[in-house]
């Protein structure tokens, strides 16, 4: 493995999950700023990491394996504790959860078949959405007047809505393989069923 900085911005995201996680029980003001700052950060190195790993042509296998991941680890903790501190709608942290489920399980699947479908400019924006609610949510106080609570929840609500938007069009991409690989299959499973009969044929002659 070669050892990036990228790769290392990757794996100090992950390392910051269980810091962000004790964090988060801190009482009053100073739980909810350093857990807010602290996922903000965590946030702010998926964008570096791929933006250095892209620039400096140090794409590796380690890191397309890991960064998602690490990404998906960060979101479902502050969310679980979202939830679990009754700050966030657990039908809203079950879809954004869910769909990532859903969506890595089918990346592997492509991945196993050689095939690829990138990400869209849609799920991006989700992305994007979806880290600056839970940030706002994990804030919890008004700042200037505005309930960042208030304004984190609206986001969320949008940042689910994005997340089966996009879902569905990532779905739909892959639609096309899904068809061709079944369609390989069949095609595969009758070449070897008439195989089969030949030899058998073959072999009962006298």
């Amino acid at each position: 493995m070669t050892w990036t900085i990228s790769n290392q911005l990757t794996v100090s995201r992950v390392l910051l999950i269980p810091l962000f996680a004790l964090v988060f029980y801190l009482k009053g003001n100073v739980g909810y700023i350093s857990a807010a700052a602290l996922f903000g950060l965590a946030a702010a190195t998926d964008w570096l990491d791929g933006y250095l790993a892209r620039s400096r042509n140090e794409v590796t296998a380690f890191g397309r394996f890991l960064d998602p991941v690490a990404d998906k680890l960060l979101v479902a903790t502050a969310l679980v504790l979202l939830v679990d501190a009754d700050r966030a709608p657990a039908l809203l942290a079950a879809i954004i959860i869910g769909r990532e489920i859903v969506i890595s399980a089918l990346r592997e699947w492509l991945a196993q078949v050689s095939s690829i479908v990138h990400v869209s400019a849609l799920g991006k924006w989700k992305t994007a959405v979806q880290m600056v609610s839970i940030i706002l949510l994990l804030l919890h106080i008004d700042i200037f007047g505005l309930n960042m609570h208030l304004i984190g929840l609206v986001l969320l609500w949008i940042a689910a809505l994005l997340t089966l938007w996009s879902g569905y069009e990532y779905l739909r991409a892959a639609w096309s393989e899904l068809i061709d690989v079944q369609k390989n299959d069949a095609e595969e499973t009758a070449e070897s069923k008439v195989e089969n009969d030949a030899s058998k044929i073959n072999n009962s002659a006298p």
